[in-house]
């Protein structure tokens, strides 16, 4: 059986994967992943592929565990990984808890690479492979020091990636969306200090942003960023210093 996998899905930009893989058709299911089950139940009843739901949180090293047994048991063909489960925390160093910081490496970092670490072996020729990464990678941000700084890990594993699995015709696409009308701000704002991240230009649409995504990842390219203001910031924060960048960063935010 043909399956996509995506993690983040009770929300945002894995919802949004949800419902285009699902329009794309040709999938016997797609199995869902979030801590949310009642939303992945509404989903369920949103879009025409079956959905598997596994109910589970991700920041624990025993959220996956489930979904590698039914992998391990069922031996599905993984058409497209799509690992959209992450969170910012806007703030200074010293605004952010320590379990919001270590949480957000547990998230955007540890449980992307096992997953797909878990994915690979069920995954053949012409299977893709679609790591949400951001355009934060690009440079790091002072009060979204950490965020930024998993992105940055998620944005080189998955282009180093997506070298090694050429070989086997598995496309890994680097997604590096700016600023996204998602629920993120709900959860980066939270209890942020007065001087945190305020500024938020051209957001974009996920459906845009999925549209895109997948579009990148069936031409074979490593990296997807879509919108104009998100190339231009991709072309300056390259041919700049860095130090420059994070300044024009702290004038904008």
């Amino acid at each position: 059986m043909e399956i996509a996998i995506v993690t983040g899905a009770s929300s945002g930009m894995g919802k949004e994967f949800v419902k285009q893989l699902s329009a794309l058709g040709g999938l016997g299911q797609i199995w869902v992943a979030a801590r949310r089950e009642e939303r992945l139940k509404e989903l369920a009843g949103e879009v025409a592929t079956p959905l598997r739901i596994f109910a589970c949180d991700l920041t624990q090293p025993a959220g996956i565990v489930q979904i590698k047994k039914a992998l391990s048991t069922e031996h599905p063909n993984i058409r497209y990984l799509a690992n959209c489960s992450g969170f910012a925390k806007f703030g200074a160093f010293d605004a952010v808890n320590e379990t919001d910081s270590l949480a957000m490496i547990d998230l955007n970092v540890r449980a992307l690479t096992q997953m797909t670490l878990a994915a690979i072996p069920y995954m053949e020729s012409g299977g893709h492979i679609l790591e949400i990464a951001s355009t934060a990678a690009f440079q790091p941000l002072p009060d979204m020091n950490i965020y930024a700084a998993t992105k940055a890990f998620v944005l080189s594993y998955s282009r180093a990636l997506s070298r090694e699995l050429g070989k086997r015709g598995v496309t890994v696409t680097a997604v590096c969306p700016g600023w996204t009308k998602t629920e993120f701000f709900d959860v980066a704002r939270k209890n942020a200090d007065a001087n945190a991240v305020q500024n938020f230009f051209f957001p974009s649409l996920t459906q845009n942003v999925v549209a895109r995504a997948i579009k990148d990842a069936q031409r074979g390219r490593d990296l997807s960023v879509y919108g104009v203001f998100n190339k231009l910031h991709l072309f300056f924060a390259k041919i700049l210093p860095v130090s420059s960048v994070m300044t024009l960063w702290d004038a904008m935010k």
